[in-house]
């Protein structure tokens, strides 16, 4: 992943440019932008911390309510067979933000290409991100309402 000034998960802009699916007033949620595979998502605080320990009494569930919707959104989307939710912590553990702590959301399917990116760096996408982008949005709105 390239080396940024900004945090990536910090920046301003518009939602779609960012890739964010989603605001509450805690946590984002929005779609990696080097997945492993389509419908990679990534559910991150507002605010600027690195370890769990920062985290408020009210960030942390939030945090897992985020992912826990992701996935409900990620099953009616995608019909992945299963899934790796998990956190990074430090470069040792293979963040690539170790600045600002996040949650990833990877769909899996049985025979999903994932060995390439172990062998080859290489990442097959059969949904540019934006089309993923779109075909997710609407289903992060809440009940009633259109994104």
């Amino acid at each position: 992943m390239p080396k940024q000034d900004v945090c990536i998960l910090c920046q301003q802009g518009s939602d779609r440019d960012l890739l964010i699916l989603q605001r509450t007033p805690l946590v984002r949620i929005m779609l990696n932008r080097y997945p492993y595979t389509n419908g990679h998502l990534m559910v991150s605080p507002n605010r600027h911390l690195a370890d769990l320990d920062a985290l408020t009494d009210a960030e942390m569930p939030a945090l897992f309510r985020a992912a826990a919707l992701c996935r409900e959104v990620l099953i009616r989307a995608s019909s992945p067979d299963g899934f790796n939710i998990g956190i990074n912590l430090g470069k040792a553990a293979g963040a690539g933000i170790e600045d600002h702590l996040h949650m990833h959301i990877v769909p899996r399917w049985n025979g999903d290409n994932n060995f390439m990116s172990v062998l080859a760096d290489i990442r097959v996408l059969p949904e540019a991100l934006l089309a993923t982008y779109d075909r997710l949005l609407p289903l992060f709105a809440p009940p009633g309402e259109v994104a």
